[in-house]
C-alpha cells in the first residue's frame, strides 16, 4: 500500500480534521474517498461529452422500446 503526502496550511488541516470527525472517518478514508470521487466525476463527464460528439456527428435517436427490443429486452425484464 502506498503514502501519499499532503502539505496543508494549519486552518486547512484542523478543519479537515474536524470534517472527517464529525463524520466518523478517518482523514486518510476522507481523501481517498474525495478523490476517486473526483477521477470518476471527470471519467463520467469524459463519456458525456464523447456521447454527445458522437451524437452531434450523428443524430439518430430511438424510442425506449426500440432500444429494448435492440438489446434483446422485453418489459417483463424492468
Amino acid at each position: 500500500m502506498g503514502t501519499v503526502a499532503l502539505r496543508l496550511n494549519d486552518r486547512d488541516e484542523e478543519l479537515i480534521k474536524e470534517y472527517a470527525k464529525a463524520k466518523d472517518i478517518s482523514v486518510s478514508k476522507l481523501f481517498r474517498d474525495a478523490v476517486l470521487s473526483h477521477i470518476e466525476d471527470d471519467i463520467d463527464l469524459d463519456l458525456y461529452r464523447t456521447a454527445m460528439e458522437a451524437h452531434r456527428n450523428d443524430p439518430h435517436a430511438i424510442s425506449f422500446d426500440e432500444m429494448m427490443r435492440d438489446l434483446g429486452a422485453d418489459e417483463h425484464q424492468l
